[in-house]
């Protein structure tokens, strides 16, 4: 009995001994091409390994860093310098400029949008959302409704010390919680909401609209103002539109009656540099609804 590997007969390559239901298995070369991008490839990454950053080494809380000592994050830092270097002039001009005088300045307009585009999607799209389209309880830059005005210094003034924030110049303006905090009855809130939906034209019962009114009066004119359209001073919104941050529905307006709403806008003046709140008043400015 010979001890030579069997031949298959039908393509001449040598078996491995193994057969299973009447297959036998091949004992097939791999291809010559792949085994020379195989060990290529090991031999590149012995490379890789001694001149760029490699191995994680925990127990010293270091890594091999490879004789060329390359570094992203050095990298990216040099690039940071750069860009500051190459944008110090425009910040310079941009801070020392006032913000009604920078359309006048086609070059300084254009870095203001760019830079405040960037510090807007940084910074504030996360809750106004992409391009400032605003989502539920963050309202839209892009529309002409503002609490607190809508020219380029009263935004400037909210981007600086927030609504509700820490900043001691912060805006401020709190409704009271109806409901909760036991100011008004479940009746008298449904009246009331009855009154408000009214405001801007939607259905709602005549004689509970009746009785809100009273009730509006009586406790909501002093920001609201006695037609509904808001105050700015107390960032008060207007009722008599359609515009809502938090929805305009009975169940929303029920519920923002009943408990309140207070959200709040961090203040900026301490994480941004000013020449890029500047930008940012600017950008946000440009986005449609500024005054």
């Amino acid at each position: 009995m010979s001890d030579r590997p069997e031949v298959d007969d039908h393509s001449g390559t040598e078996t491995t001994g193994h057969e299973w239901d009447g297959i036998k298995e091949l004992n097939t070369p791999l291809p010559r091409w792949w085994l020379t991008i195989w060990f290529g490839c090991i031999a590149i990454a012995l490379v890789y390994m001694v001149l760029m950053p490699s191995w994680p080494l925990p127990w010293a809380n270091t890594y091999l860093k490879g004789l060329r000592h390359y570094s992203e994050r050095a990298n990216f830092e040099t690039d940071m310098v750069k860009l500051a270097k190459s944008r110090g002039p425009d910040e310079i001009k941009l801070a020392n400029t006032a913000l009604d005088q920078v359309e006048n300045n086609p070059e300084l307009l254009n870095f203001a949008l760019a830079a405040g585009k960037s510090a807007f999607g940084d910074n504030c799209a996360t809750c106004h959302g992409s391009g400032g389209v605003g989502i539920f309880g963050y309202p839209a830059l892009v529309d002409d409704v503002w609490l607190w005005g809508g020219t380029l210094d009263d935004i400037k003034y909210t981007i600086t010390n927030g609504v509700r924030s820490t900043s001691d110049d912060t805006r401020f303006s709190q409704m009271p919680a109806f409901g909760r905090d036991g100011l008004l009855s479940k009746d008298e809130i449904k009246d009331v909401v009855d009154f408000v939906i009214s405001l801007s034209g939607k259905e709602a019962d005549a004689a509970a609209v009746k009785r809100g009114q009273a009730i509006f009066v009586d406790n909501c004119t002093a920001c609201h103002g006695e037609d509904g359209k808001g105050m700015r001073d107390f960032g008060a919104p207007d009722l008599t539109d359609t515009d809502w941050l938090y929805a305009g529905d009975r169940a929303a307006i029920t519920e923002t009656v009943t408990n309140s709403r207070n959200g709040i806008m961090p203040t900026w003046k301490d994480r941004l540099e000013p020449w890029t709140i500047d930008a940012l008043a600017i950008y946000v400015h440009s986005l449609g609804g500024g005054e």
